[in-house]
């Protein structure tokens, strides 16, 4: 039984339609990132798990018990918001002992709970503390620890780094993630940064336009996109568009503007795509796959210019262009193709697999 179940979750505000029947599945323990861009329905979604929205249609489902109609208070759920609405007049003490306060557990009962919670944090005999007088991850973590001082079922985070400097997400991101490990308690939190979803996440559920686009582990998404989107969104992608001249019993065989034919083995997963002849479809090559050179399993692109060439310390990038496609790729700083003349003509190779075929583009 999952222990957080979202069942054709939709929630329309007038004619805009911010979450659009969301299915989703969560085992206990595990840490799922909502990712996408801003306005996708990542903050609704959690706002509609959490019970401070009504949806307009669909169900939430804590293990196996309906919640929809329950109240935010009766569903023991944590969230930590993205301002982290921290009460500034009371100190690290009283902010942790809110909600506990507010559930109207003894005295003692509430001593145990944060000096527990604080220890968990991180932040031990810090009860005295004010709010101003902290750290933006030192009030994150004090956030976190009135999350979880409820012994809540779930823990919600909304942008849990938004509001650190860059120099301190790695390192607490690090710590969030061995935290939120170490308590066992089924989280999902919400970004819109692709390096933090992957550094967090069990698997991730990109959403675009209230809509869950493909959910899977980090490298399933890198991987093996389910369309063009999730492609372009997660990570670097190289999408160009040829046209399916014949389907042979091992490969497929797409026609280059020039009429030279490329194949490319068959995969799994293409026959959701009911692959026409004659069609033209995107495809994705990542810019770390091609090579400059043939290797064991690849296969002869086309020749291509290079147009530029920079180099970034731990990689080197470059643009081409052959049969009217331009490519990004890139490749380790100190490569084995130290010679990068502007101009000079480079044969392109990359292995079949690598290439993968996508839906058609958007007319």
């Amino acid at each position: 039984m999952p222990h957080l179940e979202l069942k054709n979750l939709t929630k329309q505000f007038g004619s805009q339609r911010a979450v659009d029947g969301l299915n989703l599945f969560m085992e206990k323990g595990e840490l799922i990132g909502l990712l996408g861009p801003s306005g996708c329905g990542k903050t609704t979604t959690i706002r509609l798990i959490a019970g401070f929205l009504e949806p307009t249609r669909g169900t939430v489902w804590i293990s196996g018990q309906d919640v929809t109609a329950l109240p935010p208070e009766q569903r023991n759920i944590g969230m930590v918001f993205q301002s982290y609405a921290l009460f500034p007049h009371l100190n690290v003490f009283e902010n942790v002992a809110f909600g506990l306060k507010a559930a109207r557990m003894g005295r003692p009962q509430i001593q145990i709970r944060v000096q527990r919670a604080l220890e968990l944090v991180n932040l031990p005999k810090q009860e005295k503390r004010h709010v101003f007088e902290l750290s933006g991850g030192e009030q994150q973590r004090v956030a976190i620890a009135r999350a979880i001082a409820i012994e809540p079922q779930i823990l919600l985070l909304d942008e849990p780094l938004s509001n650190l400097d860059a120099s301190l997400r790695d390192k607490t991101r690090r710590q969030l993630r061995e935290l939120i490990t170490s308590l066992g308690i089924t989280t999902l939190f919400v970004t819109h940064d692709q390096e933090e979803a992957f550094a967090l996440s069990d698997r991730i559920v990109l959403l675009s336009k209230g809509q869950s686009q493909q959910v899977g582990t980090p490298q399933e998404l890198y991987n093996r996109p389910a369309n063009a989107f999730v492609a372009s969104f997660i990570g670097r992608a190289n999408l160009f568009s040829l046209t399916l001249d014949a389907e042979g019993q091992d490969c497929l065989k797409f026609r280059l503007p020039s009429g030279r034919e490329l194949r490319i083995p068959r995969k799994e997963g293409l026959s959701n795509l009911h692959l026409k002849l004659g069609q033209r479809y995107q495809m994705l090559l990542r810019p770390e796959n091609i090579e400059f050179e043939k290797r064991e399993g690849s296969i002869y692109l086309f020749k291509a210019k290079l147009l530029s060439c920079r180099f970034a310390g731990a990689w080197s990038e470059w643009d081409v262009e052959g049969e009217g496609i331009r490519l990004s790729v890139i490749h380790p700083g100190a490569s084995r193709n130290a010679r990068a003349d502007v101009g000079m003509t480079l044969d392109l190779w990359a292995r079949g697999e690598e290439l993968q075929v996508l839906e058609p583009p958007e007319s």
